[in-house]
């Protein structure tokens, strides 16, 4: 299969912006780029006119089932929201409710212009058959918690399922499917249990995805349990010897940022989940000045309440404006990158993440010609600021385009949203 797009606007992951161009996706990558018309004939020619192509969105951090909780726990802050609405409602979660949510939560990552996220849950299965049916890319983790302080691998039946799904999942789909590991947080997790984490992780050559000094008591109470902050005690007990997925990151000092740094790890933003629960707001110079990989992420829509990456790049942006003071510190360029190579940087996926020939064809054309995004002095500004989901008009992976002009290609919508709902009637009273 060979789509040429002629005469489009390209905005790179570094934020360049080439103008009249014309890129050729040959079956599941780029095979050119550039200010001629390649020869030959092709499939498929798509007129960029008012048109920008982007790289791919990727959502750095999400609960994709937690759809279902979208709207059910407002106005109280992290402890209470998860204690006393949250968890209770997870109690109840079987399969068919966990697949309904992810194939809704997949359509509307779609529709945003995501083409891959990462995801740290339970029930992964039916959200690995969401993924693959969707046609997206994600990295999936079991969420493993620990309360018993010498518990072994073997009685773990969480660590044993995130065992069993790297043995069935791991790098499926033509590599769109990769399974990470997961602590969920310091909170909720002992040292033993991290150690034998990290140890199949090392071994693997696996990511891990956990929970990060989200909120100050978090913080603060680690510190009063064991002496050391939260990135300390993971770093003690081993966990940063993998790839790090670190959500939330908001409460860190100075000397965790040096710990991400070092190793490698990843911080994951989610400003509209922090903000939304009180938790606070991300350090990002602090961090980006420490040389840590940043990303985007979302965070469930049962605390955001949508799944939509584009809104966290503008709110990541205006917020580190709005509480440093200092409006020069990035340009619109710095963000693009997190929400595209950063994200692919994050994952693993060393071929994807960049518009460059031979990368995988992960892509969003954005129509620029409407009310809220003219002018267009520049794009790369534009495109942060001006430009929101509703300018998506066509979501490409792997060379397959999954949305275009409001039609999802690989779901059937209706039947998606009715299943959710008939799920939605009765969840609760069950």
């Amino acid at each position: 299969m060979k789509t040429l797009f002629e005469r489009i606007t390209i905005l790179f992951e570094n934020g360049e912006v080439k103008r009249d161009a014309y890129l050729l996706v040959e079956d599941e990558r780029i095979s050119y780029i550039g200010e001629e018309r390649p020869d030959g004939t092709f499939d498929r020619t798509i007129c960029g006119e008012g048109k920008l192509l982007c790289p791919g969105f990727y959502n750095g951090h999400t609960h994709v089932p937690m759809t279902l909780f979208r709207g059910y726990a407002e106005n109280l802050p992290l402890s209470r929201w998860l204690h006393e609405k949250i968890f209770p409602a997870e109690d109840k979660l079987y399969p068919e409710a966990v697949h309904a949510a992810a194939m809704l939560s997949a359509a509307e990552m779609i529709k945003c212009g995501t083409v891959s996220f990462s995801d740290m849950y339970f029930f992964c299965d039916e959200i690995v058959d969401a993924t693959v049916q969707s046609g997206l890319k994600a990295n999936i983790s079991r969420s493993t918690v620990a309360f018993t302080p010498n518990i072994k691998a073997e009685d773990d039946s969480r660590f044993l399922e995130s065992v069993e799904l790297f043995k069935k999942y791991h790098n499926t789909a033509n590599g769109r499917i990769k399974i990470d590991m997961s602590i969920h947080a310091e909170y909720s997790t002992m040292p033993a249990s991290c150690r034998y984490i990290s140890d199949f992780a090392v071994q693997h050559g696996l990511g891990i995805q956990i929970h990060l000094s989200e909120t100050r008591s978090e913080h603060e109470e680690c510190i009063s349990r064991y002496g050391v902050t939260p990135t300390e005690f993971f770093e003690q007990n081993g966990v940063f010897r993998a790839p790090v997925i670190a959500a939330h990151c908001v409460h860190l000092t100075d000397n965790d940022m040096q710990i991400l740094a070092k190793n490698g790890a990843t911080a994951v933003h989610n400003p509209a989940s922090n903000l939304k629960l009180g938790s606070g707001v991300m350090r990002l110079s602090e961090l980006a000045k420490a040389g840590v990989n940043i990303t985007l992420g979302t965070d469930g829509a049962a605390s955001n309440n949508t799944i939509d990456i584009m809104k966290e790049a503008y709110l990541a942006a205006i917020l580190q404006k709005g509480t440093t003071g200092r409006t020069d510190e990035f340009n619109s360029s710095f963000f693009v990158t997190m929400l595209t190579a950063n994200g692919a940087k994050m994952q693993g996926r060393a071929d994807a993440g960049h518009i460059k020939e031979g990368y995988r064809a992960d892509l969003v054309m954005l129509d620029m010609d409407m009310l809220h995004t003219l002018p267009i002095y520049d794009p790369c500004d534009s495109f942060l600021y001006c430009t929101n989901s509703s300018n998506v008009a066509m979501t490409m992976v792997d060379g397959k385009i999954l949305y275009e002009n409001g039609e999802f290609k690989t779901l059937d919508i209706e039947k998606i949203k009715a299943d959710f709902k008939n799920i939605t009637k009765t969840y609760f009273q069950n």
